[in-house]
């Protein structure tokens, strides 16, 4: 009776350097210890400048590779069929300068976004009328509701994304997170279905 071996492939592998990917590398592997440990250490690719930043490999394609080395074991397939490596280039450290103007353009950008806004729904009109409804006396400038509204839209913010620095307040991912994560989804999805020339690199050359 031939040995049953569960894979999944890892949907995402992130490497820096060019090296030698071995099975353990790109998938999970559920053996037998003293099989699961030979498993590990079989080559699966070796990585090239000529790989650019995108490699695919399919698990059909793994399965049948270690199926010619392993003749008496069964390999079964289960959850992603391919995995996605991005090789990441080493990128040098902004300078503090860049890092600063890159700021000023996003406080600026940010705080030109938030007054336009109060502008358009007219805020400082409606914090009149709230201070003349609760006082019975108007008063052009409510300093006692602006300043608690201004604290509590940046606290609102930071609690909205859920972010101080590299802080977070819960474990929930913040709304910017989740769009990231299906944004990141769709990118893969669309790199697999449409980047078909990267499927015509063969693993074990």
């Amino acid at each position: 009776m031939s040995e049953m071996i569960y894979l999944r492939m890892k949907k995402r592998l992130e490497v820096t350097t060019l090296k030698e990917l071995k099975l353990k590398d790109i998938a999970h592997i559920s053996a037998q210890p003293v099989w699961k440990k030979k498993l590990e250490s079989v080559p699966i690719y070796r990585l090239s400048k000529k790989d650019q930043s995108i490699v695919i490999i399919d698990g059909f394609v793994i399965i049948d590779h270690l199926s010619q080395l392993f003749e008496d074991m069964e390999f079964q397939l289960i959850g992603p069929e391919q995995t996605i490596i991005r090789i990441l280039k080493k990128s040098k450290s902004p300078s503090v300068l860049f890092a600063t103007v890159v700021w000023l353009i996003l406080f600026i950008g940010t705080a030109m976004t938030l007054m336009n806004f109060h502008y358009d729904v007219s805020m400082q009109e409606v914090q009149q009328k709230l201070h003349f409804l609760l006082t019975g006396k108007e008063n052009e400038y409510p300093l006692w509701i602006q300043i608690p509204y201004s604290l509590g839209l940046g606290l609102g913010m930071l609690l909205f994304f859920n972010h101080w620095f590299n802080r977070r307040f819960n474990e929930e991912p913040s709304p910017l997170e989740v769009e990231i994560y299906k944004y990141q989804q769709d990118l893969d999805n669309y790199v697999i279905q449409y980047e078909s020339e990267l499927n015509d690199r063969k693993p074990f050359e």
